[in-house]
């Protein structure tokens, strides 16, 4: 490790000294918390959009239904891989690996307990760190595209390649504004090491309110409110979940970007997804929320913050995350591509520039409370972002009465009937009957009578 760097950030001068098997050990933990909260992550969004649908959700395979993910993965290992015959071989095969390699990479910098006590080595539960840890999250994020863009390259096929490049627009778009919500943070940190952030969200704040001073944590959440909203919001569009699902919408692109795909290599693509909700939730407690810091009050507790309870929180803090990504999904429709475009381009960036120059402005200011003036002004903007995130565009229109909507219907609609409730007679069986009786067909008779 570079001592320039041990320096500026006394975090990283934890790195580096742990034996062989120890990295070994810690690298195969954090692969394994990927990919087990991946499938109870699938599980606990079946449950949780059931409840919500008042249904049972997958109950059967195992206890409440918990071995079911594990049988549909079984089940589309077995089914057959298809090749489509335009496919290129070597680039249709790596795709879905990218985006499952780019997914887990970024938990190798993820913080998730302080030091400890392994086998009487003194060592963070962290696999790594490095003075630039947030770019090393984007760089991760930003190769994600490239597993869907090839996916739908490679497939040689019309609409995965129309699905991919809309994909690929939807991801890159977001990426800047999430980009920008980081800024304020490793500006506000000091640091871009992950561990570094963490540290910096350790110090209680005094909140003055109604001349009462209370203890608040340091949570950028709370003093960066704006960019915690942002940012949000832009990785529930970066990991294409709903209301942004655009990648997979059924209903115009079939499956998008994964239209050629099945058996095991459309499953790759389906834990992409899920390892990347998992990650960006985990990365969102690291930047946002304290990491495995705990909450007030548990913080009144001495012990909360040492030892092996701080991985409880920092679980504790991911699964409510991912709960909040599982109510997107059973609440909010899909909006339309225009739609979702016109949000990160001239909603979100705008913003955030405008927060940042803002946020630039009260540091740069002498003799300063910066912390306790930064969430007196990051309070206020926030509210004002969510309530213009969230306030109507249009005015509602007063709904038309049922005579109304008579005048204004066009004629001959269906299956409105007229007023007078007199069937008119059928045009096909008055032109059936004149064709075959023509002497005896009256103009303007009823053709049941003839």
């Amino acid at each position: 490790m570079n001592p320039i760097y041990l320096a500026q950030d006394p975090t990283l001068a934890d790195f580096g000294r742990d034996p062989w098997w120890l990295v070994l050990g810690k690298i195969v933990f954090a692969f394994a918390f990927g990919l087990l909260a991946t499938l109870l992550g699938v599980w606990f969004e079946r449950r949780v959009v059931g409840y919500m649908q008042v249904r049972p959700g997958p109950n059967q395979v195992g206890p409440f239904g918990l071995l079911q993910t594990l049988a549909d993965g079984l089940k589309m290992a077995f089914k057959e891989d298809i090749l489509p015959k335009a496919a290129d071989k070597v680039v249709y095969f790596f795709a879905p690996t990218i985006s499952v390699i780019c997914a887990v990479t970024a938990l190798s910098v993820i913080p998730f307990g302080p030091m400890v006590s392994i086998f009487g080595h003194q060592t963070p539960l962290q696999v790594t760190d490095v003075p630039v840890a947030v770019l090393l999250l984007l760089a991760c994020s930003s190769m994600g595209v490239y597993g869907i863009v090839l996916g739908g390259w490679a497939s040689g096929s019309t609409y995965p390649l129309l699905g991919g490049l809309r994909s690929s627009a939807q991801m890159i778009s977001y990426e800047v504004a999430m980009g920008l919500s980081i800024v304020a943070v490793f500006m506000t940190a000091g640091t871009m090491s992950t561990s570094g952030i963490v540290a910096a969200q350790g110090d209680a704040t005094q909140l003055s309110i109604f001349g009462q001073t209370i203890p608040a944590p340091g949570w950028y959440a709370i003093l960066l409110l704006p960019s915690f909203i942002i940012f949000f919001i832009a990785t529930v569009g970066e990991t294409n979940r709903a209301p942004f699902d655009l990648p997979e919408a059924e209903s115009e692109l079939v499956a998008g970007f994964m239209t050629e795909y099945s058996s095991l290599k459309f499953a790759l693509f389906m834990l992409s997804e899920y390892v990347a909700m998992v990650t960006m939730s985990a990365v969102t407690t690291t930047l946002f929320l304290g990491g495995w810091r705990a909450p007030w009050p548990i913080t009144l507790w001495e012990g909360a913050n040492s030892g092996w309870w701080p991985m409880l929180w920092f679980f504790g803090k991911v699964i409510a995350l991912v709960f909040v990504f599982v109510w997107l999904r059973g609440t909010l429709p899909r909006l339309r591509y225009d739609q979702f475009m016109r949000l990160g381009w001239k909603v979100l960036l705008p913003i955030n520039l405008v927060w940042i120059l803002v946020l630039s402005g009260l540091r740069s200011i002498e003799d300063w409370d910066t912390r306790g003036k930064v969430i007196a002004v990051s309070i206020p903007a926030g509210i004002l972002l969510i309530a213009t995130l969230f306030w109507p565009s249009r005015k509602p229109q007063p709904k038309p009465t049922t005579q109304e909507q008579v005048d204004n219907r066009p004629y001959g609609s269906f299956p409105l009937p007229p007023m007078d409730l007199q069937v008119p007679p059928s045009p096909r069986i008055t032109r059936v009957v004149a064709e075959r009786e023509p002497a005896n067909i009256v103009a303007g008779s009823d053709s049941r009578e003839v």
